[in-house]
């Protein structure tokens, strides 16, 4: 008789993750006049009318209590451009905007240029899931410019302009 396990193991999760291709994006927001962020790949649109989005990231970031103090926040899709930023914004740091340039949205969430795409958004819910708040947010301003974005999957970073299509 087969016993189901009431979760998967973490190594097995780790290796079904490996296989999702994600988007590669840089949350931010200002936390008492000072600019903070972490890279992020969970990210996902949920509606185009309203503009809704969602992030979420782990209660054990250092970056999560700005997150959750915000009113805004906002999203930048990484570019091609940008290893050198999602590597900063992967690793615990005191000072990440240090040599970064950024301006701030119309809300006052950090912009960072040579991306992809940015959204600045208006958090409307704080959801908590297990490890992770769940941020719903309404965007309040887009931008996309022509570089092709960045992705990520298996532990790699690839250019999203540079994929083959099938058929």
């Amino acid at each position: 008789m087969t016993t189901l396990s009431a979760q998967p193991d973490i190594d097995l999760m780790k290796q079904v993750n490996r296989q999702f291709v994600t988007g590669v994006t840089v949350v931010t927001a200002m936390d008492e006049g000072i600019p903070r962020g972490l890279a992020v790949n969970a990210f996902s649109s949920i509606s185009l009318a309203p503009a809704t989005v969602m992030v979420c990231v782990q209660h054990t970031s250092s970056t999560h209590d700005c997150l959750f103090r915000a009113d805004h926040l906002a999203i930048n899709i990484l570019s091609t451009d940008q290893l050198d930023v999602v590597n900063t914004f992967a690793r615990k740091s005191d000072n990440k905007f240090k040599d970064l340039e950024w301006e701030a949205g119309p809300f006052g969430s950090p912009l960072i240029s040579r991306s992809s795409a940015q959204m600045e958004v208006e958090i409307r819910e704080r959801l908590q899931a297990s490890t992770h708040t769940v941020f719903i947010c309404r965007v309040v301003h887009a931008a996309v410019t022509e570089t092709p974005p960045m992705v990520y999957s298996a532990g790699t970073f690839f250019d999203g302009g540079a994929l083959a299509p099938l058929g």
